[in-house]
């Protein structure tokens, strides 16, 4: 397994989305103003997990962001837009364990802030977005990074006039 270190300095921050499929995920974030890189990844599988076979992960993208040009909060409410936050292990037609939705990190502040996202919402009892520190992560291979941008007509869970909003 391949180990991904965070790669958070002095003006930019990383966190991980979990929100189905991660080709339109990754494709959505990475045109969102502050977003400076995105990775295309595999977040909190099995510890022994091969790259071939990631066992219990979620599929997820790693996203660097300049905290001074969007805070985490908006990046979170970004993140609500693309995502079914009540549906468990399910995002649009992609269904299993590794389509669930959660927010993870390394840094225990974006964790705290997630969960007060979360915890303010008229719905927060309905929301099922994991929130958990980040303990392993795999970069996916090359042919799912940026694939939507490559492949624009691929399978995507999350509507084109979404998926587009921000380009």
């Amino acid at each position: 397994m391949t180990q991904i270190p965070n790669k958070p300095n002095d003006e930019n921050e990383v966190i991980y989305f979990a929100g189905g499929c991660l080709w339109g995920v990754q494709e959505f974030l990475k045109h969102l103003p502050g977003v400076k890189d995105t990775e295309a990844g595999r977040a909190n599988g099995e510890s022994n997990t091969t790259q071939s076979s990631y066992d219990g992960y979620a599929e997820c993208v790693q996203v660097s962001f300049s905290p001074k040009a969007v805070t985490l909060t908006q990046l979170i409410d970004y993140f609500f837009e693309i995502i079914d936050p009540y549906s468990v292990n399910k995002q649009g037609q992609d269904i299993g364990k590794k389509y669930r939705t959660g927010i993870y990190s390394k840094q225990i502040k974006h964790l705290q802030i997630a969960r007060e996202y979360i915890n303010k919402r008229d719905d927060a009892e309905q929301v099922v977005v994991e929130i958990l520190a980040l303990n392993n992560y795999v970069k996916s291979d090359d042919e799912h990074q940026e694939r939507l941008s490559r492949f624009p007509n691929d399978y995507c869970h999350i509507p084109k006039n979404i998926l587009h909003k921000y380009k």
